[in-house]
């Protein structure tokens, strides 16, 4: 079944990641208008696809010859074109932001989840090749995951993160929204939500997000403190949490370096990712480099073959759209990853350790 697309918002990765991925989905999908705020964007791309450029999103979604709607850029609107889609019965696919206003857009999400329609959040992370292989090694190699540890630089995006620096539905920055998606890709590695979280340091220069997922792995002997990253015990107790947890994930977050310290920035740069696992430890970067040990030594696997994010995301698409089962899984998690970022910011501010579950 070939879906026929309205595309609304072209943004910065349209050339790099939609319209290529759609270039070679061609046998999937059928652009056959395009909207954006940018009226010559969307001429051109219109002519490229043989589409029609359309003055406003309320009339595209309207259009009888549409099933689905992609929604590419975060912009002013926020959610009215994804919320005028599912009114107007059409599948949305939603690659405009992750930062949910939790106080705000609870009815949002109750609308989107009344109407009926599939509804996509672009999650690019989950879909890179190094996390793929990587959920394959825990499976089979690697075992289950006891800590991770992600290290990322302010105002800069590593692989297949979107790079825009816009406002997101939520009104906050898109550094937010990259947030936002670290943790639900933590979440994702591990298979559950965080369970409470502790935040230090300064977000200008350097911070630290510590969450912990409940299990019962046990604690530093004679402590009765959660084992930390590093297997010492080196991380406080919560409130309201197990202190046995099976898995801590740390987000670690610094300043870039200043420009004229060129070398200094490309000095031993650390991996993105390292996951510490019951059998082994892999060492990742987006989107698709991964190193991974285990008692037979070091692993090294090249994932540049594999297919772009893009098509793997939007063939995701297809498959929800035609298939007969709904998934929302991938817009509930997300919603349940701001709130954990909205209790990281709020230990940060109060020093101490928040539990998730009662935000």
């Amino acid at each position: 079944m070939k879906l026929r697309l309205g595309l609304i918002g072209l943004g910065d990765l349209w050339q790099t990641r939609y319209r290529p991925a759609l270039r070679v989905l061609d046998d999937r999908f059928d652009v056959r208008a395009v909207y954006s705020t940018i009226s010559k964007l969307a001429e051109n791309a219109a002519a490229e696809f043989e589409a029609d450029p359309i003055d406003g999103f309320h009339s595209l979604v309207q259009r009888g010859d549409i099933d689905a709607i992609l929604v590419l850029k975060q912009c002013w609107l926020g959610w009215l074109p994804a919320l005028a889609a599912c009114r107007a019965g059409k599948a949305v696919y939603w690659a405009a932001g992750l930062d949910f206003d939790t106080e705000k857009h609870h009815a949002v999400l109750k609308e989107i989840e009344e109407s009926g329609v599939s509804f996509m959040i672009e999650l690019p992370r989950r879909f890179a090749p190094t996390t793929i292989r990587l959920k394959e090694l825990i499976a089979t190699h690697l075992g289950k995951p006891l800590s991770i540890r992600i290290h990322r630089q302010a105002g800069k995006t590593a692989g297949p993160e979107r790079a825009e620096a816009t406002s997101t539905p939520g009104g906050k920055s898109a550094n937010d929204s990259d947030l936002v998606e670290w943790v639900d890709w933590c979440r994702y590695i591990v298979g559950h939500a965080p369970q409470s979280v502790i935040t230090a340091g300064d977000p200008s220069s350097y911070q630290t997000m510590v969450f912990q997922f409940a299990g019962n792995v046990g604690e530093t002997k004679g402590t009765g403190i959660p084992a930390g990253l590093d297997g010492s015990a080196t991380r406080p107790n919560l409130p309201n949490c197990d202190l046995q947890p099976s898995v801590v994930a740390e987000i670690a977050t610094e300043s870039q370096l200043p420009a004229h310290w060129q070398e200094a920035a490309t000095f031993r740069s650390p991996a993105t990712m390292k996951i510490q696992c019951e059998k082994g430890v892999a060492f990742a970067d987006f989107p698709s480099t991964l190193v991974w040990f285990d008692d037979a030594g070091r692993h090294v696997e090249s994932l540049e073959t594999e297919s772009l994010i893009g098509q793997r995301m939007l063939r995701q698409f297809h498959r929800n759209v035609t298939s007969l089962v709904r998934d929302l899984g991938g817009l509930s998690d997300s919603y349940e990853a701001s709130l954990a970022l909205k209790a990281a910011r709020e230990s940060n501010e109060t020093g101490g350790g928040v539990s998730i579950g009662n935000q």
